[in-house]
């Protein structure tokens, strides 16, 4: 799972951290591997729509953004996390948090905390086939009183994805390709507050899977880890749209990844600059599976 932007040290911080966990990531040899597995498939954690697997993770994430707000735009900066653990092989409750800092007007504080269940229902290995369900809370008034709503948000999701290895010889080429996609209502406890349907899907062409699994061109590390990426994010309410474009890439190793994007607005509604995502992530699962990324049950 992976649901996830004032000025001085803190986005330096931020950036420092993600920079450490990368490194380490990427002093790690090993082919790719991963959670979310469908035959030969591996779906990456992705950074704004979330993929359909579920594991024990860790993930940590930095964002910038410039939003419209009351006062006209503001620049907001992020640096959120989520640790998800499995209750089963099927089962995982996750756990997240967000510290925000924005300006016009200047607020920095914690988000509202939340917490997840997902739950694994389908896999198919041959048509590189998997969906999962799962229900996030925003426990309203957990956060600072600067940044948090006082109600709560319970998001109902449905997540999918579908590779493209099950594609005729003749497109042998596009087996690389993936798509992900997630959607749900947001429905609010608050008095008043406006409801709101999320979804969004992702675009993957995986090197990983064109070196392994259709011809190996003999790219050198790290190239050959690598899955460029389109995430489309999205949100309705009160019959406004808004939502980004996300291209970027992530490289992913079996024991986690590292992944950027940029976050370009559809709209003016959905901002007025481009922002930026920065994502490490780790794969308990792979790192320590007999003891920390070990099933409870």
């Amino acid at each position: 799972m992976n649901n996830t932007s004032s000025h001085h040290g803190k986005p330096f911080c931020a950036v420092a951290t993600l920079s450490f966990a990368a490194t380490a990531l990427l002093l790690a040899p090993s082919p790719a591997a991963a959670h979310a597995i469908a035959g030969d498939r591996v779906f990456p954690s992705t950074l704004a729509v979330d993929d359909p697997g579920v594991g024990d993770e860790a993930n940590l994430e930095y964002g910038h953004v410039r939003a419209p707000g009351d006062n006209g735009d503001q620049s907001i900066n992020t640096f959120s996390f989520e640790y998800d653990k499995l209750i089963t092989a099927r089962l995982a409750l996750s756990v997240d948090g967000a510290y925000v800092m924005q300006n016009n007007p200047t607020a920095r504080g914690f988000d509202n905390f939340g917490v997840g269940l997902k739950y694994l229902l389908y896999v198919n290995a041959r048509h590189e086939f998997m969906t999962s369900v799962g229900v996030h809370a925003e426990l309203g008034g957990t956060g600072s009183h600067a940044i948090a709503n006082s109600f709560s948000t319970i998001s109902p999701t449905i997540y999918v994805g579908k590779g493209m290895g099950d594609l005729p010889d003749a497109l042998a080429y596009l087996r690389p390709v993936a798509i992900t996609a997630e959607a749900g209502p947001s429905l609010t406890t608050g008095a008043g507050q406006p409801n709101s349907f999320d979804y969004g899907f992702t675009v993957q062409y995986s090197l990983p899977y064109l070196q392994q699994q259709v011809h190996d061109f003999g790219l050198p590390k790290p190239l050959s880890n690598i899955v460029p990426i389109v995430e489309v994010p999205l949100s309705r309410s009160q019959g406004q749209t808004t939502g980004t474009i996300n291209p970027g890439f992530i490289w992913i190793n079996r024991y986690g990844q590292f992944g950027i994007e940029a976050q370009i607005p559809i709209n003016s509604a959905s901002g007025s600059h481009v922002g930026i995502l920065v994502q490490a992530h780790l794969f308990f699962d792979d790192i320590a599976p007999k003891t920390l990324g070990k099933p409870l049950f």
